[in-house]
C-alpha cells in the first residue's frame, strides 16, 4: 500500500495513489465496524491525544471511536480547561504534550496554518482535523468513500459544491482531492460568498443554483459559517434558501441518480430541505458520518505504520 505521509495536514500534498490507499483500507474498516466485535490491534500500545480548540460533534467523536477501534489509548484534551486558557503558547503546548510520548494528535484550530506549527514541534504524527479556513482533509477523503461507493468510481464525475464557498475548510479540501481524481468541479454560490480568485480554481463558476446542478452526479451542500463571517454575506436567511437552498425543485436539474451530501452539522430550511436530507433513496448524508470512522481508522492506521517504520530505522542507526 502506497502511503509516504509522516503527518495528514491537507490533502494538497497527498498523490492520487496515496489517496487510492486510504480509501482502500478504509472499505475494509467499513466492513469491520459492521460487525458484532469492532475492534482491531492496529495501534495497540500506541496513544491518541486529541486536541479540539474548536466545537465539534462528529468529528471529535469520530477520531475518538476510530482510536478506540484500533486498540490505542485516547485522551480527549479539555482544551477549555487547559493551560491554553492561561495564556500558553501552542507551542509551549505542543512541546509540553511532545514530552508525554503520545503516538497520534489529532488537532482542530481555529486558525489555518496552526497545525501545520504544530506538527514541526513534536515527533509524533498529526492529523489535522480542520484548520481555520485552510482544510479539513479527513472530511473531504470520507466524503470521496462515500461518492465512489455510491457511484462506483471517483473519476469523471460532475460535482456540485453549494453554499458559503469562501469560508469552507471543507470546500478546499473537496476541491483539491475531486480535482486530482479527474472530476468536473462546479462551485455555486452568491457571489459575497465566493473565495477571492476563484475564477482561478479551474472549476466552473455558478451564481444560479438551477443551472450549476444541471446534469450533476454529486451536489454537496455546505453550511454558512456564521462564526467566520464579519459583515453582511446574504441579505436574510430566507432569501438564501430561496436562492441557494437546496430542494426537490432545484435537484430536479441534477441526473436523477444524483446524490445529495452535506458534511453537518446541518442549518434544515437554510442549506437544505429536511425532507430532502432524510430522503434514503438520494442523501448519503448518513453515509458520511459512517464512512468518518472508516476513514479516520484508515488514516491513522497507515501514519502509525509509518512511525514504527521510522522509529525502527532510528534505532537501527539507518540515517533516513
Amino acid at each position: 500500500m502506497t502511503f509516504r505521509a509522516r503527518h495528514l495536514l491537507g490533502i494538497e500534498h497527498l498523490a492520487p495513489d496515496e489517496i487510492r490507499t486510504v480509501l482502500d483500507l478504509a472499505d475494509t474498516y467499513v466492513d469491520l465496524n459492521r460487525r458484532t466485535i469492532k475492534r482491531t490491534d492496529a495501534l495497540a500500545g500506541m496513544t491518541q491525544i486529541n486536541m479540539f480548540f474548536e466545537a465539534s460533534t462528529r468529528t471529535q467523536a469520530s477520531f475518538e471511536l476510530a482510536g478506540k477501534r484500533l486498540g490505542a489509548d485516547v485522551m480527549n484534551m479539555a482544551v477549555a480547561h487547559s493551560s491554553v486558557k492561561k495564556g500558553e503558547t501552542l507551542i509551549d503546548t505542543a512541546l509540553t504534550l511532545n514530552a508525554m510520548h503520545p503516538d497520534l494528535l489529532v488537532v482542530r484550530h481555529p486558525s489555518s496554518g496552526a497545525v501545520n506549527l504544530l506538527a514541526s514541534k513534536v515527533n509524533c504524527a498529526v492529523l489535522n482535523a480542520g484548520d481555520g479556513k485552510h482544510e479539513h482533509p479527513t472530511q473531504a477523503l470520507l466524503d470521496a468513500l462515500t461518492i465512489r461507493r455510491a457511484k462506483g468510481r471517483l473519476q469523471r464525475l460532475v460535482v456540485a459544491i453549494c453554499g458559503d464557498i469562501a469560508h469552507s475548510r471543507v470546500a478546499r479540501s473537496n476541491l483539491l482531492l475531486l480535482g486530482k481524481m479527474e472530476n468536473r468541479i462546479r462551485l455555486i454560490g452568491p457571489p459575497t460568498l465566493m473565495p477571492a480568485g476563484v475564477n482561478e480554481f479551474g472549476c466552473e463558476v455558478y451564481d444560479d443554483m438551477r443551472a450549476g446542478l444541471e446534469g450533476a452526479d454529486v451536489v454537496m451542500m455546505l453550511r454558512l459559517q456564521k462564526e467566520r463571517m464579519d459583515g453582511g454575506f446574504i441579505p436574510s436567511e430566507r432569501e438564501y434558501y430561496h436562492r441557494y437552498g437546496l430542494d426537490a425543485e432545484k435537484l430536479a436539474f441534477a441526473k436523477p441518480d444524483a446524490i445529495v451530501m452535506h458534511p453537518g452539522p446541518m442549518n434544515r430550511g437554510v442549506e437544505i430541505d429536511g425532507e430532502l436530507a432524510d430522503d434514503i433513496n438520494r442523501s448519503v448524508i448518513q453515509e458520511q458520518v459512517e464512512m468518518g470512522v472508516a476513514v479516520r481508522m484508515a488514516a491513522m492506521d497507515l501514519l502509525a505504520r509509518n512511525l514504527k517504520a521510522e522509529r525502527g530505522r532510528m534505532a537501527a542507526g539507518v540515517v533516513v
